[in-house]
């Protein structure tokens, strides 16, 4: 009995301690993100996912360090590599967690980038795609601010483009404001951004 007890203990406390491990490292890694410090931060969270290897946030956050990083940038050589980066890590979550609406978002999010990168090239390539996943991340999760948003975002920026009317889209992203006031991660650690950016979009929606 006392045996069976001593390894239940062990048993607990091993967990206790990996769940430590990787609370401090995914901290760590958001802090050096911050900091503005991309490269380590994608390295601390590849670290994080090469032993979580049955959770898929780790792989989530470094394909959006490096999308996001791309579209900081101009420099075409480095927007590639940042975005096959992105693309490789995308894929790895996507193998541990299918058909997750986060991550329908983040394959969107890595196919804008594309488009912002090269127009001419990707952008017949890549927008019908973008707007199925979007939509199928609404059908998903029909409450994601991210997916309604990034949908919306990426409508806005062709309305304008081709002189469409917005007023129907800017109502898109008012649904977004709204549903980011409401929004609760559903794990420690999940995906929680995008809020200020739709609120500032809200607000130069029809200028």
């Amino acid at each position: 009995m006392i045996r069976i007890i001593t390894t239940i203990f062990l048993f607990v406390c091993s967990l206790v301690s990996a769940q430590s491990q990787y609370e401090t490292g995914m901290k760590k890694a958001f802090t050096l993100w911050g900091e503005d410090k991309p490269a380590e931060a994608s390295a601390m969270f590849e670290r994080i996912a090469a032993v979580e290897k049955d959770n898929w946030l780790p792989q989530y956050y470094v394909a959006l360090v490096n999308t996001t990083e791309a579209f900081k940038i101009k420099d075409r050589e480095k927007i590639a590599a940042l975005l096959t980066k992105a693309q490789t890590a995308q894929d790895n979550a996507v193998a541990i967690a299918a058909d997750n609406a986060e991550l329908l978002v983040m394959q969107a999010t890595i196919y804008t980038a594309w488009v912002v990168f090269d127009p001419m090239t990707y952008g017949m390539k890549y927008s019908k795609k973008i707007n199925e996943l979007y939509t199928k991340a609404q059908l998903l999760d029909s409450k994601n601010p991210r997916a309604v948003f990034g949908k919306a975002e990426y409508a806005l920026g062709s309305a304008k483009y081709f002189g469409n009317d917005t007023k129907p889209i800017c109502a898109e992203v008012e649904r977004s404001v709204t549903l980011f006031a409401n929004f609760k991660p559903e794990t420690p650690f999940g995906p929680d951004w995008g809020k200020e950016r739709a609120e500032q979009t809200l607000k130069d929606c029809g200028k």
